[in-house]
């Protein structure tokens, strides 16, 4: 059992001052108490003082951890016409060039920065599964056990989502060869999540101290045709009633066209008729929801991940915030695309978006929360620990602890009123105040430092200026 005492933090109930906090080994938040008397206890027991600020850690609920290669690499003018389409064949070249190393030193310096930026766990999206060109690994797969060790090594907690990904469009079209690598049968991709899910209960790595565990993703719906992803869902369901679940779904114009063509309905909307939406399923983008889908998402409780800075980068569209939030739908954020590493960027841009449509400032707000900042951050660390199956987003009896420490001395915080710390980390640069994060009850970032990231620098140039480089030939 570990003692912190907090000068301030972010706790369930809003902001207090002086506050006592017990951690169980397993790092596990086991008492609170706020106020003189947590003061005097903390004076007698010897807690570990913790100046500055205590936020809840973030959750990144959405994330491929191989694009981080790409991040910054084709922002260039392939076309006048240049698109998410024209983007995505960069992205399959990429892809065909990992290998289970690369993809763990990959994974392991993003891991790293984003708990520097703020993210205390992550969902990765995973639909690297096999050699390129398609043959299975023999006995445990690489490519996953390559992600594991990488959230080992950095510290952070991780809901695993192996993807089934098994036509290149609707209709049932096959896979191109570019997209060999991705391909699991339904039987094939249950049965590998069953396998996974029970070597975490037989270890004992499946409840609220374990910092990693295992979802499931669907990648599209014109990735898995309908029928398979109802199959696998309810088999799912079957091995774990909680299982995190995830899809991407209407983030372009043209997937939302041509699901029409195929179905006659959108794409939201035959998610929503299957009926298997539930508070344990998490919508990606979402981007082109009609006002109806956005309420028939947020009735069934599911979630949305959206994340700007790729939605942005890739010109997807804008997301309506507004709209969902006032239906009462659960709304967290990602990384997905690597573009932008930071939950801070993420929130305040999916406030300016809603200010630049609707010429107004502060909109996403709340009647219990008149600080934009606060708000956004506490909803999206409650909502985005849910979709992942992580026992974290706030400070409180039975959570992990998932703490960042903002310097309240850094220049972007000074002078803030007590409660508008939040206000700004998200609207004053505040990120850079990041100075120690814990995950878990463990310290992994210390005056901003990670213990792992002076040994990976060197691997990771290598490996950028290795697939920096034009592939060799046959």
């Amino acid at each position: 059992m570990s003692r912190y005492h907090l000068k301030s933090a972010f706790l369930a109930q809003g902001w207090a001052r002086d506050v006592d906090v017990e951690v169980s080994d397993d790092g596990i938040i086991t008492a609170v108490h706020a106020g003189p008397a947590a003061q005097a206890a903390a004076d007698s027991s010897g807690a570990e003082r913790v100046e500055g600020i205590v936020v809840p850690g973030m959750a990144n609920a959405h994330s491929h951890a191989f694009q981080r290669a790409m991040a910054g690499s084709s922002e260039y003018q392939l076309s006048t016409r240049d698109s998410f389409w024209t983007w995505r064949r960069a992205m399959y070249a990429l892809a065909n060039r990992i290998e289970p190393d690369d993809l763990q030193v990959l994974a392991t310096q993003l891991f790293i920065e984003m708990l520097k930026a703020g993210y205390t766990s992550v969902a990765e999206f995973h639909y690297l599964h096999r050699h390129p060109g398609g043959a299975p690994y023999s006995g445990a797969n690489a490519l996953w056990d390559a992600i594991s060790e990488a959230a080992s090594i950095a510290g952070i907690g991780l809901t695993f989502l192996p993807t089934l990904y098994q036509t290149s469009d609707f209709g049932r079209q096959p896979l191109k060869p570019e997209q060999a690598r991705f391909a699991l049968d339904t039987d094939e991709f249950v049965r590998a999540v069953e396998a996974r899910v029970s070597t975490e209960r037989r270890h004992g790595l499946h409840g609220a101290a374990a910092l990693q565990r295992t979802g499931a993703a669907f990648h599209s719906l014109r990735a898995v045709p309908l029928e398979n992803l109802r199959e696998a869902a309810l088999r799912l369901r079957e091995i774990d009633p909680h299982m995190p679940l995830h899809i991407h779904v209407a983030e372009q114009a043209l997937e939302v066209k041509a699901c029409r063509r195929e179905t006659g309905r959108r794409p939201i909307e035959l998610l929503l008729d299957t009926g298997l939406l539930t508070s344990h399923w998490c919508l990606v983008h979402a981007t082109h929801a009609t006002p109806q889908e956005l309420k028939g998402i947020a009735d069934t409780e599911a979630s949305i991940c959206v994340s700007i800075s790729t939605e942005a980068n890739l010109g997807d569209g804008f997301f309506d915030t507004a709209r969902f939030l006032k239906s009462g739908g659960r709304l967290c954020v990602g990384s997905d695309s690597q573009t932008t590493v930071s939950p801070t960027e993420e929130l305040r841009w999916l406030e300016y978006q809603q200010r630049l449509r609707k010429k107004r400032r502060a909109v996403l707000t709340a009647r219990d929360e008149s600080h934009v900042g606060t708000r956004l951050w506490r909803d999206a660390a409650r909502n985005g620990a849910a979709a992942i199956g992580q026992p974290a987003g706030t400070i409180e009896v039975g959570r992990r602890a998932d703490w960042l420490v903002l310097d309240a001395a850094h220049p972007s915080m000074v002078g803030a009123a007590a409660d508008a710390a939040l206000d700004h980390l998200l609207f004053a640069g505040g990120d850079a105040a990041i100075r120690h994060v814990m995950a878990a009850g463990r310290w992994v970032i210390k005056d901003r430092h990670h213990s792992a990231e002076d040994a990976l620098r060197p691997r990771f140039a290598e490996l950028m200026q290795r697939l920096g480089r034009p592939p060799s030939g046959p």
